[in-house]
């Protein structure tokens, strides 16, 4: 079993004992299972899923930190939302904004873009996560 954190600025979004963990990170999806190898990671906008007892939730993080140690998996990011949670409207507004942003400065270096990617990222997370 593992401890699972999820801390936003504003709150504690999980506080739960879970099977299994997979996050997004820069470099790909990571699983973690019980005994896994310490790890500190940089995590990308995208999907963060967590199973308990065969039952799954998925929450549309927002980019942040995972720490990984004796068991216990600490996520700390700026938004974790569940399907639920999310406008869907403003998820769609968002993306739209970001993709014409993009467009704008399209000559402009990767790291020039970097946060505008990563709204994107988030709005597109969020987006699927809803489902519609």
């Amino acid at each position: 079993m593992l401890k699972l954190e999820i801390v936003t600025p504003e709150k504690r979004v999980v506080d739960e004992t879970v099977d299994s963990v997979t996050v997004p990170t820069l470099t790909g999806e990571a699983g973690i299972l019980p005994n896994h190898a310490p790890l500190i990671s940089a995590l990308k906008p995208g999907i963060l899923s967590y199973s308990n007892k065969g039952a799954s939730e998925k929450l549309a993080v927002a980019g942040g930190f995972v720490e990984v140690s004796s068991d216990k998996v600490s996520v700390l990011t700026d938004v974790a939302e569940s399907a639920s949670d999310i406008d869907i409207d403003g998820a769609r507004a968002e993306k739209e904004e970001a993709e014409k942003a993009l467009s704008a400065v399209a000559t402009a270096s990767i790291e020039e873009t970097a946060d505008v990617r990563e709204r994107l990222e988030f709005a597109n997370a969020r987006i699927q996560l809803a489902g519609r």
